[in-house]
């Protein structure tokens, strides 16, 4: 995934989106704009965000986690190299900075994705923004594992604000997040 530097039109966040390869991908141009608009007012710097395979995701979920199948998100702090996904540890808090910082990378699984659209009926994008939106609040801190719903909280607040359905806390509570 790249690097880009800045911030976007919101004036403190800026996502790209790309493919496994880092080529621009093409749902670059509502996925990142979409998010910068929704995410949290806490949220500046970069995030980028690639759109993978299944294949290439379950990769990634065992090399990182330790898990042999494929996961609809993974979330990648910019301060350490263990992904954050629902079932891994907390971090620690991220440093407060003025100036903008990348706040790490997200890989979205396609197929997963388009698999649980499909289970919640709704379409892809939806699904994607859905996982954007859960990913980015790994990045900034947060554990629905271990925060006491606070996560859950943050993250119905900015989907109802986003006209989102369910969300992924909200969605799976007896069953394990991620599959």
């Amino acid at each position: 995934m790249s690097r880009t530097r800045g911030v976007g039109r919101t004036g403190r966040l800026h996502v790209t989106v790309s493919d496994s390869r880092g080529r621009p991908h093409a749902l670059a141009r509502w996925l990142g704009p979409w998010l910068e608009r929704h995410a949290p007012p806490t949220a500046r710097g970069t995030v980028d965000v690639a759109l993978l395979t299944d294949a290439r995701m379950r990769t990634l979920n065992k090399t990182f986690r330790g898990v042999d199948r494929a996961t609809d998100v993974l979330s990648f702090p910019a301060e350490g190299p263990k992904p954050q996904a629902s079932s891994s540890e907390s971090r620690a808090p991220r440093p407060k900075s003025r100036a903008p910082s990348h706040l790490g990378d997200l890989a979205i699984a396609r197929g997963v994705a388009a698999r649980q659209a499909r289970a919640e009926g709704h379409d892809v994008v939806t699904e994607l923004r859905i996982l954007a939106l859960h990913g980015l609040l790994h990045l900034l801190g947060y554990d629905h594992e271990r925060d006491r719903g606070t996560m859950r909280t943050v993250e119905d607040r900015l989907r109802r604000r986003a006209g989102l359905p369910a969300g992924l806390i909200t969605r799976t509570p007896k069953r394990p997040l991620h599959k």
